[in-house]
């Protein structure tokens, strides 16, 4: 027997839970010390689809989604960027598919929608997003897909997204708990109901002093101590009603006409 077997020894005459981590620790080197070797590239099934067209598609459906709770909802700013949006990525579609449907008789039927829209006209905008739908899954179809099958969406998958016309229901709030004293609009010629000598909107908004973050304080507070006789009624807000007033003003201040 030849060369120096002392550590083994040592070792072996050690407490059992230390030989334990010694051997642990000899096989985390050995492991981390071999060569590493290139796994095979991915390859994806037969017949599925090539990731860009995958991922395009992926985005399409999310556009499909907030289009109809747009639409449906009368947020008709939000409808004409998702419409945008929609067309965009089916003229990234530049190819006719295999099958013979193409993304051109995709975008024809998106037209109908964006049409609707412009018309602002839920009836004729659900009449078209239906037929665009049917058209979607039509070119599923015919490309070999017909497992994929899209619907009119029953729920919206983004919780934090409000799809109503915040500004629009803001505006509409403010006319009904301060129009009476207040101008709420921007225009030039309108005055209050009751001819009561409030600032304009427009005005409050155009104030160095302005903030939305002041305004929401304001709105949340007890609404006295100003104007004349500090008799200014409080229209007991809900939060979110806040928030559409505070949006409205947002608008106002950048020189929207929303």
């Amino acid at each position: 027997m030849t060369g120096d077997w002392t550590p083994i020894l040592t070792i072996m005459t050690e407490k059992p839970g230390k030989i334990l981590r010694t051997l642990l620790l000899a096989t985390i080197l050995a492991t981390f010390s071999l060569p590493s070797e290139a796994g095979p590239p991915d390859v994806a099934p037969a017949g599925s689809q090539p990731s860009a067209l995958s991922d395009l598609m992926i985005r399409l459906q999310f556009q499909h989604i907030k289009l109809w709770f747009a639409g449906r909802l009368n947020n008709w700013s939000l409808a004409t960027y998702e419409a945008q949006q929609i067309d965009a990525s089916l003229k990234n579609m530049s190819k006719p598919s295999p099958g013979g449907a193409d993304a051109n008789r995709a975008i024809e039927k998106l037209q109908a929608v964006r049409e609707a829209i412009q018309s602002l006209d839920v009836s004729a905008f659900t009449q078209a997003y239906s037929a665009l739908t049917n058209e979607c899954n039509g070119c599923h179809r015919a490309n070999g897909y017909a497992s994929i099958t899209i619907q009119v969406p029953v729920n919206s998958p983004f919780p934090d997204q409000l799809f109503t016309d915040q500004v629009a229901d803001g505006r509409a709030l403010a006319n009904a708990s301060c129009g009476g004293c207040h101008v709420v609009s921007d225009g030039a010629k309108d005055t209050p109901a009751s001819g009561f000598p409030a600032p304009r909107f427009v005005e409050i908004s155009k104030r160095a002093s302005f903030s939305a973050d002041g305004l929401r304080q304001y709105l949340m507070s007890g609404h006295r101590r100003l104007g004349p006789d500090q008799a200014m009624p409080n229209p007991r807000l809900a939060d979110y009603q806040i928030e559409a007033i505070v949006a409205y003003f947002e608008i106002l201040r950048t020189g929207g006409s929303r």
